[in-house]
């Protein structure tokens, strides 16, 4: 007698291969048998306390977000609809090279200021661990105990590792600093982190020549882990950036994964090919490379990530002094809007497409849903008038949508057979990104459904079985007996992203169940109390 069979559902199990209709039962927790054609075939079904009728349904392996900026938000929100309603049953944090492990006294004030805009600032927090290890037993543990929304699984961010070794200093590291680095990057990895993030246009992990970078992939290739790059340049220096960490993670023997894999600004319009022939020639050479990519045009980041990196070393507060003093923040100008500077990967910023999404000031709500162009020219000032001001006045913490993206490039990269799905879903803010609300129903429904880009039993694998193997998950990512039942039920006919630009925080229709450990966290459409979560620690290689 098992806990539930979903009954007469068609599967799509995440491998790629034909769908088929099966009695999937589940007991325990994990898949216990996948009976095809059971119906038709007038065997033995399997007998359970449930049966779940699943007529016209999809059953798949949950969807695994690759890219994630949910390190409070788990913590935070027991609900965490954002994701749950997607089907998203594991996502990967500590991206971008900034978390909340490892750090001491010191720098856990550092980042929690400096990441505000993605994560609000943790006032209703409390930051009881300093460790990676104590950060993914919190998680194990959240809400009394419970556990939380869903799975998490942690990736050591370079640039809080650098933090706490060097500080903010724009130089390289010393031979003992990289030695304390090493020692932090191992420590994350024997306690669980899967492997290990930078942010190579946020302070201070752009600091990192690429001798540093090397030598700590190496301690991370030790342990069986990846090195997940948001790289140096999105833009004019695009290709020139992925070839660095091919390259880099090629000396040093690591895995790679390029974190949302985009061809942004009118430079890389049509050149999403030029990326995947580089990735291509670089698996033919023996390379293990995979990415991940959101289904959307434009991006999301801080507005203070768009600064020239000389005007962020020293960290926040050396940053709004430099706001301050005019003949700094001219210079400051100058280089985002004349030279291009780095934070905008090298284009010169046009203000037209830098539209306010958050505040961390109410205060200054009029600013959001507005370009910094159009709010500049209400009040009849230059837009780096207004942008400094916003800066100031916010504590660096406005979060912004940045329209630079190209569909034809989104589409390409998407079909790439290393391509995986992943949010980068801010969720803090007025107004979001909608992708932090729709990035796995925006797959199913716009780019399966309605423009046919991608297969569904292809799309599903992209968003199951490819993470879940380079995540090195031995027992998801597939509809397999004896795995883990982390299962989603859609609809193919009608799911879809709900979220738009103009409303960003609609939940998707069209995904009725899901299930993580066998319990259901979505019950006929409905978030159920269930916290099924836990962190997931690497798997030994």
């Amino acid at each position: 007698m098992m806990d539930l069979v979903v009954r007469d559902v068609e599967v799509v199990d995440g491998s790629g291969g034909p769908s088929y209709r099966a009695d999937v039962g589940i007991e325990g927790g994990r898949i216990t048998a996948v009976v095809q054609e059971a119906a038709a075939a007038g065997c033995l079904r399997p007998v359970a306390r449930r049966v779940l009728d699943a007529e016209g349904l999809v059953l798949s392996p949950g969807f695994i977000d690759m890219h994630a900026h949910s390190d409070l938000a788990l913590l935070r929100d027991p609900d965490h609809s954002a994701k749950v309603a997607q089907g998203v049953t594991l996502e990967v944090i500590g991206q971008d090279g900034l978390s909340y492990a490892p750090v001491d006294d010191r720098t856990l004030a550092e980042v929690r200021r400096a990441i505000t805009g993605w994560n609000g600032n943790g006032d209703d927090i409390d930051f009881t661990w300093r460790s990676v290890g104590e950060y993914l037993d919190r998680l194990d543990h959240g809400f009394g105990g419970e556990g939380i929304a869903v799975n998490a699984a942690y990736l050591i961010p370079q640039g809080s590792v650098r933090m706490l070794a060097v500080g903010w200093d724009d130089r390289e590291a010393t031979p003992r600093e990289l030695d304390r680095m090493r020692q932090l990057v191992a420590e994350g990895m024997r306690e669980g982190a899967v492997g290990m993030s930078s942010g190579l246009t946020y302070t201070p992990g752009m600091y990192a020549k690429d001798a540093e970078l090397t030598e700590l992939c190496r301690v991370v290739a030790e342990f069986g882990g990846y090195y997940c790059p948001h790289h140096r340049s999105y833009g004019a220096g695009a290709l020139d950036a992925y070839r660095e960490m091919v390259e880099l993670t090629r000396e040093a023997d690591c895995s790679l994964h390029l974190a949302h894999a985009t061809m942004n600004f009118g430079v890389n319009k049509g050149r999403g090919p030029e990326l995947l022939a580089l990735v291509d020639d670089a698996l033919a050479g023996g390379a293990d490379i995979s990415l991940d990519t959101y289904p959307y045009t434009p991006g999301c980041t801080t507005l203070v990530a768009m600064l020239p990196s000389w005007a962020s070393e020293g960290g926040p507060e050396a940053i709004l002094a430099r706001l301050r003093e005019e003949g700094t923040a001219e210079k400051i100008r100058h280089h985002m809007e004349v030279v291009g500077a780095d934070g905008c990967h090298g284009v010169p910023i046009e203000w037209d497409t830098i539209e306010i999404s958050g505040v961390a000031d109410p205060a200054l709500a009029e600013y959001v849903g507005r370009t910094v162009q159009e709010s500049a020219d209400a009040r009849g000032e230059a837009p780096w008038v207004t942008a400094r001001r916003l800066l100031l006045d916010d504590g660096l913490g406005s979060t912004i949508l940045q329209h630079v993206g190209h569909e034809e490039n989104v589409q390409a990269i998407m079909r790439h057979r290393v391509h995986t799905g992943g949010s980068d879903g801010i969720l803090r803010g007025d107004k979001p990104h909608p992708r932090a609300y729709g990035t796995f129903p925006q797959y199913l429904g716009r780019y399966v459904r309605e423009l046919g880009v991608l297969g569904l039993e292809e799309c599903v694998a992209h968003l199951t079985s490819r993470p879940a193997a380079r995540l090195r998950l031995p027992d998801r990512g597939l509809v397999r007996e004896g795995y883990r039942a982390d299962l989603v039920l859609f609809d193919p006919a009608t799911v879809a992203a709900g979220s738009t630009f103009e409303n960003p925080r609609t939940l998707p229709t069209g995904i009725p169940y899901v299930l993580i450990d066998g319990r259901f966290v979505v019950e006929d459409g409905r978030r159920t109390d269930v916290l099924a979560g836990r962190a997931v620690r690497r798997t030994a290689p």
